[in-house]
């Protein structure tokens, strides 16, 4: 069985993903799905 890379996003795309939370358009568990993420990476 092969081991699982972590993925490195880049700061842009943290920013992006941060932007997107704080300005609350969206629930968070949409955003993660639009985003590829787990919603637990996503904070206010």
């Amino acid at each position: 069985m092969a081991k699982r890379r972590r993925r490195a996003h880049s700061a842009a795309f943290k920013a992006k993903v941060a932007l997107a939370a704080v300005k609350g358009e969206r629930p968070l568990d949409e955003l993660a799905q639009h985003f590829d993420v787990h919603p637990d990476q996503i904070t206010e």
